[in-house]
């Protein structure tokens, strides 16, 4: 991600259930859906072993972040979301003031 703060990020914290038939082709779905949106500027995503995934999406504003939120696809990948492939989340909004990377040479 190229993009100069300040922006913002959705942190999606989550524990996948036993149940994950279509969860990995739906996550993908949406990651690609998501780079169409207005204001999308990039996202990373990991997922242990024991089924405790991050996922960090990167929003222009939140004006942007809400639209993805109700985008009726999205809307759909929630309420299965909800229903069969998590048995927990949480979901952060922050402000990103400052950001640098490493190592530098």
């Amino acid at each position: 991600m190229k993009s100069q703060p300040p922006y913002y990020a959705v942190i999606f914290t989550s524990r996948l259930s036993e149940d994950t038939d279509g969860y990995d082709d739906m996550a993908a779905r949406m990651e690609t859906l998501a780079s169409t949106q207005s204001g999308f500027l990039g996202i990373e995503s990991a997922r242990g072993p024991d089924g405790l995934g991050i996922t960090v999406s990167y929003w222009a504003s939140t004006e942007d972040i809400a639209r993805w939120r109700e985008d009726i696809e999205h809307c759909a990948a929630q309420e299965q979301g909800n229903r069969r492939w998590y048995t927990h989340y949480d979901i952060r909004i922050a402000r990103v003031e400052r950001a640098y990377a490493g190592p530098t040479s």
